[in-house]
């Protein structure tokens, strides 16, 4: 199973222009073994590999367009190899059949793909905020611990939480918590890079993940959100404010609940000692 998602993976960062050509290609040879077979063997069923990999993982109009590059290469081949007393109306007609047979492919094929993607986006992401969701973002983190082990490159974790976000809820209602929740989520991602991914990981808890990023770098992003937070969380909810705490990791921990739980830990110092604060630490094993 491991190595079936590895072989998807790599598929899937291929270009749009590598499987467009990939399939051209394969329309072709399709053609060339076509015309050299006769009508001896038929290679019918071959061309919904080519239309197949163009509606997956380029679009349905390429689908569409590599099913009447597909049609037309075999009519090429059955013209090359007619016999005087085949009808040309049955060309004619033959190709439409195939050209809608593989029309109706392509449209299944890109259907297919379009609600597996929204199945997945649904499955990765935050439902009120739209960052991604907390089982998603510990699948990103274990991503980046693993890099961080390869190639002893530091990054950095930070756990935020909301200071006084009951009494919104109280005074103002679950609504105009919710709302809360959502703007803190909107201008986190409009102050981190698009590098840096930012994840809700329950209630008013936020995770923010810097790849590749040391102390001092992380110091200067986390500076800038603490200053532009508070200031606009003063405008309207001036009794709300926020801990974080930010752990540089140099070297890996044993697991990603473990690399959590230090952010965490970190941040709840904050929490019960003065609240409104980042506190920074450097894990070092």
């Amino acid at each position: 199973m491991w190595k079936e998602y590895k072989i998807l993976k790599v598929f899937e960062g291929r270009s749009l222009l590598f499987w467009i050509i990939t399939s051209i290609a394969l329309v072709g040879v399709l053609g060339i073994v076509d015309y050299q077979t006769g009508n001896e063997f038929s290679f019918s069923l071959f061309y919904l590999f080519p239309i197949s990999l163009t509606a997956w993982y380029v679009n349905r109009p390429m689908g569409i367009f590599t099913s009447s590059l597909s049609a037309l290469t075999w009519l090429a081949a059955d013209i090359s190899i007619r016999e005087d007393s085949f009808n040309p109306a049955i060309y004619f007609w033959n190709t439409i059949m195939r050209f809608g047979f593989f029309i109706i492919v392509t449209y299944l094929i890109s259907e297919l793909h379009k609600t597996q993607q929204t199945i997945q986006t649904l499955a990765h992401t935050d439902h009120l905020t739209g960052t991604i969701n907390s089982r998603y973002f510990h699948d990103r983190l274990g991503i980046e611990l693993n890099r961080s082990s390869r190639y002893n490159r530091p990054f950095t974790l930070v756990y935020l939480d909301l200071d006084n976000f009951k009494q919104v809820n109280d005074r103002f209602g679950h609504e105009e918590g919710d709302q809360l929740i959502k703007f803190i989520a909107d201008e986190l991602k409009r102050q981190l890079r698009n590098t840096d991914i930012v994840a809700r990981l329950g209630g008013d808890e936020f995770a923010i993940l810097f790849p590749e990023a040391g102390r001092q770098e992380a110091e200067v992003i986390m500076s800038k959100i603490y200053s532009h937070l508070t200031e606009q969380l003063r405008q309207k909810y001036p009794f709300v404010t926020f801990s974080a705490g930010a752990v540089t990791y140099s070297a890996t921990p044993t697991s990603i609940a473990e690399t959590i739980k230090i952010a965490d830990d970190l941040m709840y110092s904050v929490k019960n000692s003065t609240k409104n604060g980042v506190k920074y630490s450097l894990y070092t094993g």
